[in-house]
């Protein structure tokens, strides 16, 4: 039918070309629309072959974008460097989208696929069926979203069964009090792996003194496991406590503490920040190819560190 105008998408779609207007362009200003007038405009749209102008450029798959939640380098370093070294092995270039937000979906289509990083994917461009992969578990609708992040639940459960093999039964849980997906998953596992007749107990990590460091150890606590986020309120807690680590009280982290934390190498295990950037350009390479994507988790190698001893 030649070139594809927004009247032409108007007409079939049985709308105003006015909406078509607004729909295609992200509706930039809010207008309210019907999910199922919005849905249908792109379906139209996509049926019928309409090229926005934004992408009138050669598909050659080598031109790949990424979305993170600001402020993306100082939060996702790690990532973002695994991120543009695979990148950089593939002959990919990368293009940074930014500004507050979901992406606008046509700029986000200037790219052959892009990489959510702690922003969720927009629906209208899932709905064209744009290649796109998110660095970390989202819950979507019907799972639509490829995705790479850490099997933090199967990490979180070998601390535990390390702890359990030495000997302890009364165990803190120490979680961060925000619910995200990884938060979950790392409870998950902890819950897994406790399951029995000593369960282990969860605070939320805030609050912490010496005297509720020294309450525990006298309910009879050997153990602490403490997740990244709260793992230097815990520290501060129990040297204000003068508790020793591992004499008076075994410390598992699920993760690694900062950089540069004293002391004993604290047990726990790594979290592939850098690989998982790289294991997501890799899937985005293959759903640009195929239009085919999955869910992919990287295994945490463990940290045997030196503050997990034996119930005497």
């Amino acid at each position: 039918m030649g070139r594809v105008r927004q009247a032409d998408i108007a007409r079939v779609a049985g709308v105003s070309q006015a909406t078509v207007s607004v729909v295609l362009g992200g509706n930039r200003t809010g207008v309210r629309l019907a999910e199922s007038t919005r849905l249908r405009v792109l379906e139209t749209a996509r049926r019928l072959g309409y090229a926005d102008p934004l992408v009138k450029r050669p598909a050659c798959h080598d031109l790949f974008g990424i979305r993170a939640a600001s402020p993306a380098f100082e939060a996702h370093q790690p990532v973002l460097a695994g991120v543009e070294a695979e990148a950089a092995a593939l002959g990919k270039d990368l293009i940074m989208f930014t500004g507050p937000g979901p992406a606008p979906v046509r700029r986000t289509r200037l790219a052959d696929g892009c990489l959510f990083l702690g922003e969720p994917v927009p629906g209208e461009l899932l709905a064209t069926g744009f290649p796109v992969v998110h660095i970390g578990r989202r819950t979507d609708p019907g799972g639509r979203v490829p995705c790479v992040d850490v099997d933090y639940a199967s990490a979180s459960a070998e601390v535990l069964v390390r702890l359990a093999r030495a000997g302890h039964r009364r165990i803190r849980y120490l979680r961060e009090p925000a619910d995200t997906a990884a938060a979950r998953e790392r409870e998950r596992g902890i819950r897994t792996a406790a399951a029995g007749p000593d369960p282990v107990v969860r605070t939320d990590g805030t609050g912490l003194d010496a005297s509720v460091i020294r309450g525990w150890l006298d309910e009879g606590v050997t153990a602490l496991v403490v997740e990244e986020a709260v793992f230097a309120a815990a520290r501060r807690a129990l040297t204000a406590a003068a508790v020793t680590v591992p004499g008076d009280v075994s410390l598992a982290v699920l993760g690694r503490p900062p950089a540069g934390t004293a002391g004993p190498e604290v047990s726990g295990f790594e979290v592939p920040r850098r690989a998982v950037g790289r294991e997501a350009v890799r899937l985005l390479a293959s759903v640009v190819d195929t239009g085919a994507g999955e869910h992919r988790l990287l295994t945490c190698p463990p940290v045997p560190g030196e503050t997990i001893a034996p119930v005497a």
